[in-house]
C-alpha cells in the first residue's frame, strides 16, 4: 500500500538518537529500540501522523485512546488559544474559573444529575486514585472503618499508580509490584470469550455476578467498592461484556452497601456507542471516573464524578472531614476548554448518531476477519473493535505485537496489539474510504507477519 508524503522537515532528522539518549519511554523496554526505531512524529492533521521522514501514518488507535475529533482539530485549537489569551492555569483550592465550572455542570447533565459533583485530576490513574480514596475515606466518615478493601476483575487495568495498580490484574505489573500494593479480592471477569458452545454473553454475566455475590456475602462488611471497566476491559485484550454484569453488580452494591466505581477512562466519551458504557445498562455508579478522549487527546485531564450523598458525607467545619487529595493543575483551564470544545462538537455534530454508522462502517471494513481462520473471537463495541489470533498460527507469540506494530508502520498505519489481540480504535472523524483503508492496511500487515 502507497503511503500519503509530505515533505521531510529536515530540521528533524536527529529526533530518534536524541531521544535514545535523553528520554525513558514508557512501558517500553529501552534495549528493544537497537532493533526495533523509535519513530519521530512531527506533526499531525486529520487522523493522520507525520513523522520526520515524510511519511503519514493513519491513527488506528487514537494515540493510546485519546484522540476523539483527528490531531490539529481547528474548533479545539481555537478553544485552547482562547482560553490562553484569558487565563492559562490558576489552582483550584480556594480560586475556581468559568472553564471548570461550566465543564462540571455540563457533565453533571449528561449524567441527568445523577452525578452532580466532579473532582478533578491530571491522568486516568489519578482519577481512579481519587474515587478509590473517597470510598475509603466516606466509609471512615460513617463509622464503618472496617470497609476498606476493593474488589477488581481479573485481567481488569485501572492505572499504574500504587493505589491504581492494586486493583489491576496484569501479571508483569504484579510480579515487579506486587510488594508494595495493597491486597485486594480480584473476582472472574465477565468476558464473553468463555463462553462455551451455545452459551450466551448474559450467560457468562450472570455466572461472573454469582461468584461476584458470593463473595460481597461474606465480607461486604470488609469491602469499600468494587471498581470495574463498563463493557470492555481495554488493556485486557479488549474483553467485551454484557450490560447484564453492570446490572447485576449495581444491585449486588444496593444490596449489599458497597460503592460501586465504573472506570470510563478509556470507554467514555462515546466509545461504546453512548456517551456514558454504564448507559447501555440503564444504571448509574457511585463514581464514575473519565480521562483520555475529555479533551480530545490534546491535554492532560482527567476528574472523578459522584453523587449528592458522597458529597454531603465530606461537608463539614471540620478540615479533616474534608477530602484530603491535591494536584498542581487540578482542574486546569486550557484542559477545561479542550474538553468544552469537545462536549460541544458531540452536540452540535450529532456524533453519538454518526458513530452509529461509524461503528457499521468499522464492522464492514473488517468482515474479512470474521472468515479468516486464523482469527477467532470477532467482537465489537460501538468504536472498538477487536480480534484474537489464534496460538497455532503465531510463530512467536512474545515478539508478535512488535512485528505486527512494524507491519502496520510499513503500510501506512498505526496499530498496537495487545499479546494476540488485533484492535482498533481510531478518532471518530475517519471517512467511509479512511476506514475501509484501515481494515485493507491491517489485514496486509497481519498476512506479512503471519506468512
Amino acid at each position: 500500500m502507497m503511503k500519503n508524503k509530505v515533505i521531510p522537515d529536515v530540521n528533524q532528522n536527529h529526533w530518534v538518537e536524541r531521544s535514545l539518549e535523553a528520554v525513558w519511554h514508557p512501558c517500553t523496554q529501552m534495549k528493544h529500540h537497537e532493533s526495533f526505531p523509535l519513530i519521530a512524529i512531527t506533526h499531525g492533521k486529520g487522523p493522520w501522523l507525520y513523522d520526520d521522514k515524510g511519511n503519514a501514518l493513519l491513527d488506528c488507535i487514537s494515540s493510546w485512546w485519546t484522540n476523539l475529533f483527528g490531531h490539529s482539530n481547528p474548533r479545539i485549537n481555537l478553544a485552547i488559544c482562547n482560553q490562553l489569551e484569558k487565563i492559562e492555569h490558576v489552582m483550584l483550592a480556594g480560586f475556581t474559573h468559568p472553564p471548570v465550572v461550566e465543564l462540571s455542570e455540563k457533565l453533571s447533565a449528561l449524567t441527568q444529575n445523577h452525578l452532580g459533583h466532579a473532582f478533578y485530576a491530571s491522568d486516568g490513574a489519578s482519577a481512579v486514585e481519587i474515587a478509590l480514596k473517597m470510598s475509603h475515606h466516606f466509609w471512615q466518615l460513617n463509622n464503618k472503618p472496617s470497609k476498606k478493601k476493593f474488589v477488581c476483575l481479573e485481567n481488569g487495568y485501572h492505572g499504574e499508580t500504587l493505589g491504581a495498580l492494586a486493583v489491576t490484574d496484569v501479571a508483569i505489573f504484579r510480579e515487579a509490584y506486587g510488594s508494595l500494593l495493597q491486597d485486594v479480592f480480584t473476582v472472574e471477569s465477565p468476558d464473553a470469550r468463555k463462553a462455551k458452545f451455545g452459551e450466551s454473553t448474559e450467560e457468562i454475566a450472570k455466572q461472573a455476578a454469582s461468584s461476584l455475590e458470593k463473595l460481597f456475602a461474606q465480607e461486604h462488611q470488609n469491602i469499600a467498592a468494587i471498581i470495574v471497566e463498563p463493557l470492555v476491559q481495554c488493556a485486557g485484550q479488549m474483553a467485551i461484556h454484557s450490560p447484564e454484569y453492570l446490572r447485576r453488580v449495581r444491585a449486588l452494591c444496593n444490596q449489599y452497601d458497597i460503592h460501586f466505581i465504573a472506570d470510563e477512562i478509556a470507554v467514555g466519551c462515546g466509545r461504546s456507542g453512548k456517551f456514558f458504557a454504564c448507559e447501555h445498562a440503564g444504571i448509574w455508579p457511585d463514581f464514575l471516573t473519565l480521562s483520555k478522549g475529555i479533551t480530545g487527546g490534546y491535554l492532560p485531564l482527567s476528574l472523578c464524578l459522584t453523587t449528592e450523598n458522597i458529597y454531603r458525607a465530606f461537608y463539614s467545619d471540620q478540615t479533616k472531614h474534608g477530602f484530603l487529595h491535591s494536584h498542581s493543575y487540578t482542574g486546569n483551564p486550557l484542559a477545561c476548554a479542550a474538553a468544552l470544545a469537545c462536549l460541544e462538537i458531540f452536540e452540535t455534530d450529532n456524533i453519538l448518531e454518526k458513530n452509529l454508522i461509524g461503528a457499521q462502517e468499522l464492522a464492514n471494513a473488517f468482515a474479512w476477519a470474521q472468515t479468516d481462520s486464523r482469527i477467532e473471537h470477532w467482537r465489537q463495541q460501538g468504536m472498538i473493535l477487536a480480534f484474537d489470533i489464534k496460538n497455532d498460527s503465531l510463530k512467536n507469540s512474545a515478539t508478535f505485537p512488535r512485528e505486527m506494530f512494524s507491519a502496520g508502520i510499513d503500510e501506512g498505519i498505526l496499530i498496537r496489539p495487545i499479546a494476540n489481540t488485533i484492535y482498533v480504535m481510531p478518532p471518530y472523524t475517519l471517512t467511509s474510504s479512511q476506514t475501509l483503508q484501515m481494515g485493507e492496511a491491517v489485514q496486509h500487515a497481519l498476512n506479512r507477519v503471519l506468512t
